[in-house]
């Protein structure tokens, strides 16, 4: 084994992390040729069976989530009860992907969700600032896990990054990932404070290399969130890591995606761009709490013909 890989669990498996990535090995961006790439998907058009079959799975790869001060027993409570018949009258209608909440809530959602087969996930490491130190944050991971999460998003050190230490970055994803013993982990890179979309792209290559199971746009607690041309550069970067080693890395776009035709146009470049074998739950996943009811409302209307009310569906 070189000296500075070292073996952590990945789906299940033993498996080494990467050495640590090179920035020059990191492709410059394109960045006109990127959103332009973007735009192009904003204008397919599918027909009525396929729109259909696209927002059941969309609500598949769904996070359900609530990440807010207020949370409550009951409401993570509500909310997973959801996750798990979005659609009372249509049992061929979910479950969603996971449930996402807080460390302290996650006991909670793992009773409430037991049998079902949705995952519970929770943020950890400092959400969403990731201002503490490590030890603290691996702690935290740790305390997740033990409560029964089974995937765990984590941020990343955004101001290392942007100072230019790339090598803590990349220690701190891997020493997470030893957290989380079988859990899985998202990283998230919080796109939106990289700001440029080579960050985004190196940023990528070192969460993949130190052992990422999926990497993750956002938190949904900045103003700028997931988009179209940054899920490009990601979902290429994944492309490329597939390429070079073989191994499947999950994507997560997360915040700012509040309606089905968003949605409809992420899994479209999801299939353009890494194929079939991505498009389920396993490989991609939406996190966006206000998603849920949009995809639900498309759905009834495709069944009925006409919209339900805004009150119909549960706000959670």
């Amino acid at each position: 084994m070189a000296k500075n890989q070292r073996v952590v669990t990945l789906r299940g498996v033993k498996a080494e992390v990467l050495p640590f990535p090179s920035r020059r090995n990191s492709p410059t961006i394109d960045q006109v040729g990127v959103e332009e790439r973007a735009k192009r998907f904003c204008t397919r058009s599918i027909k009525k069976e396929s729109k259909m079959s696209a927002l059941k799975l969309a609500v598949t790869m769904l996070d359900v989530t609530t990440l807010e001060g207020a949370d409550s027993v009951g409401k993570v409570q509500q909310m997973c009860a959801k996750a798990m018949r979005p659609l009372p009258e249509d049992p061929s209608v979910g479950p969603a992907g996971a449930v996402c909440v807080y460390p302290r809530m996650v006991k909670v959602a793992a009773k409430a969700v037991e049998g079902s087969g949705v995952n519970v996930a929770s943020v950890a490491t400092a959400f969403p600032s990731g201002q503490m130190r490590l030890k603290e944050r691996l702690a935290e991971v740790r305390y997740a896990v033990g409560q029964g999460a089974n995937e765990i998003d984590m941020v990343i050190s955004r101001g290392q990054f942007l100072q230019g230490e790339y090598r803590a970055i990349y220690d701190e994803i891997a020493s997470c990932k030893d957290a989380c013993g079988e859990a899985h982990l998202k990283v998230i890179l919080e796109t939106g404070e990289l700001t440029t979309y080579d960050n985004v792209r190196y940023a990528s290559d070192i969460a993949m290399a130190a052992g990422a199971d999926f990497i993750k746009t956002s938190t949904g607690k900045v103003p700028i969130a997931a988009t179209l041309p940054v899920t490009l550069v990601m979902l290429q970067a994944i492309e490329d890591f597939y390429g070079e080693t073989g191994r499947m890395v999950g994507m997560k776009p997360a915040g700012g995606i509040s309606n089905a035709k968003l949605a409809i146009q992420y899994l479209i470049m999801v299939k353009e761009v890494l194929g079939e074998k991505w498009l389920n739950n396993k490989w991609f996943r939406f996190g966006a709490s206000s998603l849920t009811n949009d995809l639900l409302m498309q759905i009834r209307k495709q069944e009925t013909g006409r919209y339900q009310s805004g009150d119909y569906f549960t706000k959670d």
